[in-house]
């Protein structure tokens, strides 16, 4: 050990080629079965189909890293103006409430930020295929395969709470000064590890609960369900920190019963409580001590669920889930009715029922459908609720400009995400049929009645979530919203949306859902999030003056209407051509390269 750190802390010159050679062979290190399996299980979370689609894991862990702890630092950096008062701006420092703000910021990252990645990895946390297949006919005890799980889960959850608070943990106290700063900084370090550890902690409990009293079957029916809420609850209290910050004050002198039953106010009294001692608040002691009791009770209930859950989910394994018809008998008339008018095509029929029967079925499409799902309805709850305390209660209302760009909200993350799913890599299976029957590439024709049908599933469901969200707002909705005149325009708006939004996000898509490559260039993320977050406002703000452009004349949605079917036109005229263009090139054999031969114009 001392040689080891001696070598550490020396600096060497590199040696030459001859001297390493005359090192003699490399020696791997000795590392036994279990740290093998835990490091197997943790690249598993990192190098699985979903998260990682190019199998490489370890860029995928940087950028994760980077995403996770870039926040918390850019916070801290922000309020140091606030703090150290520049040329005399801020005339004054923050006050109390104000600062409690600051820290509630970290409190609720780290619930958010650990929450997410523990709702991600949902389906990695237990057994899956490959275990019964490879690791259980291996010479590894079943014990000790439980229990290298649970230690690669832990280091799992430990890393992210790490890598989220560690920037914010090492900068803040810096920033704010304190006069005691190891208190502040035990506080605030006690504070978000237990907001975070609790978050992962309940979702876990959670799914070992419902795993153990429901069993894999049942389980797997809500399962999908499950995840979009928790992400849409965890982003919708991110999205709304700004909102609940400034309401701080007023909810904890008011003593509203409401904030019992948040936990990051749990956690925020924790940090409070350490950081003043006996001077802090008496409601700080109270949330405090709710807090803690509910950390106790979910690892508890954890420690209790999850072997029960653990056992529950290899029998189900290597029992099978037997086989069911996915036939819906209740969705049989309008599926005839779809047969006999907009879809004739026979190959139209095979992509659209292809879809339905696919999207389900594969956890990359399930995880992506969770996650754009969520964040969807995350910002549609942001948008239209407006929270305020008057007279020591707070009151809830929903704001009407909120509901026209809801609309837009809801149409483009349900398109996008489809579009997502549709041209995902990695699972071409199912799709080698339509190469078989229709050619490859297929005749022009027969591409433009399959990306057709491909594009009229993503209007269909667009439509129908956005038309079922305008139903479900009439019952909070003014009156102004109400009339005839208001309804038919917001109807129209709708349409409008989503086949526009269709026509557009589809518009450079050349083949069949499910059967692209994966694309040999790296995805910029940061590129990715930039196009969201340019183009997601323009969508939400222009139902907020159509809507009202057209309720003022019936004129007006006859323009809409006319300017629709326009554009609706010109783009399937552009992308006609381009799938003909697209067809008329000869497909590449499984052992050519793309870019000498076509400079990788082929999408």
């Amino acid at each position: 050990m001392a040689e080891f750190v001696q070598r550490l802390l020396m600096y060497t010159e590199p040696l030459s080629l001859n001297a390493q050679s005359a090192l003699g062979p490399v020696r791997a290190p000795r590392r036994s079965q279990f740290s093998l399996l835990v490091r197997h299980f943790l690249e598993r979370f990192f190098n699985h189909e979903t998260a990682s689609p190019d199998g490489d894991a370890k860029t995928r862990m940087v950028q994760i890293a980077c995403a996770c702890g870039i926040p918390g630092f850019f916070f801290a950096m922000y309020l140091w103006p606030l703090y150290h008062p520049f040329f005399g701006w801020p005339p004054k420092p923050p006050s109390y409430w104000t600062q409690v703000g600051h820290h509630f910021f970290f409190i609720v990252y780290s619930f958010v930020t650990i929450g997410i990645a523990t709702v991600f990895e949902w389906d990695m946390f237990f057994p899956d295929l490959l275990d019964i297949f490879v690791l259980t006919t291996l010479p590894i005890p079943n014990r000790r395969l439980f229990m290298a799980r649970v230690a690669a889960i832990l280091i799992f959850v430990f890393g992210f709470l790490f890598d989220a608070n560690l920037l914010g943990l090492l900068i803040f106290p810096v920033v704010a000064d304190p006069p005691h700063i190891a208190r502040f900084f035990a506080a605030h370090l006690v504070a978000v590890s237990a907001s975070g550890f609790f978050a992962a902690t309940f979702i876990l409990a959670l799914q070992g609960v419902l795993l153990s009293a429901l069993g894999e079957r049942i389980f797997r029916k809500i399962s999908l369900l499950l995840q979009g809420l928790l992400i849409a609850a965890l982003l919708m209290v991110f999205l709304l920190y700004p909102l609940i910050s400034a309401l701080v004050s007023a909810a904890f002198e008011s003593g509203s019963a409401l904030i019992y039953f948040f936990p990051p106010f749990w956690f925020l009294a924790i940090d409070q409580r350490i950081m003043e001692g006996a001077s802090a608040l008496p409601i700080y002691s109270r949330l405090a001590q709710i807090g803690c009791a509910a950390l106790l009770t979910t690892a508890g209930l954890l420690l209790l669920t999850y072997p029960v859950a653990y056992l529950r989910r290899m029998h189900q394994l290597v029992e099978g889930s037997g086989s069911r018809s996915t036939r819906n008998r209740l969705a049989w008339p309008l599926v005839k009715l779809m047969h006999a008018s907009i879809l004739r095509a026979p190959n139209s029929r095979a992509v659209f029922h292809f879809i339905s029967q696919t999207l389900l079925r594969v956890e990359r499409y399930r995880i992506y459908l969770v996650i754009y799902g969520g964040a969807g309805l995350s910002l549609v709850i942001a948008l239209i609720l407006r929270i305020h305390i008057a007279h020591q209660k707070m009151h809830i209302d929903f704001s009407p400009d909120g509901l026209r760009a809801a609309l837009g909200v809801i149409a483009f993350w349900t398109i996008a995400g489809l579009r997502t799913a549709f041209l995902s890599p990695g699972n071409r299976q199912g799709s080698w049929i339509f190469r078989a029957v229709n050619g490859n590439p297929a005749k022009s024709s027969t591409a433009i009645n399959q990306l057709q049908a491909a594009k009229l599933w993503a209007f269909l469901w667009g439509l129908t979530l956005a038309v079922s969200f305008l139903l479900a707002s009439r019952s909070v909705a003014p009156s102004v919203m109400l009339t005839m005149s208001a309804t038919a325009s917001q109807l129209l708006c709708a349409v409008i949306l989503c086949l526009l939004l269709t026509d557009i996000l589809f518009l450079n898509v050349k083949t069949l859902p499910f059967s692209g490559e994966a694309r040999r260039e790296e995805t910029n993320i940061a590129f990715s999030i930039v196009k969201y977050a340019i183009f997601l406002p323009i969508v939400s703000l222009l139902p907020i003056g159509a809507e009202e452009w057209m309720e003022a004349d019936a004129r007006h949605m006859a323009i809409a209407a006319a300017g629709l079917v326009a554009a609706h036109g010109l783009m399937r005229i552009w992308q006609r051509a381009q799938i003909q263009e697209h067809c008329a090139m000869r497909a590449l054999e499984d052992d050519e390269e793309e870019f000498p031969l076509r400079l990788g114009l082929r999408y």
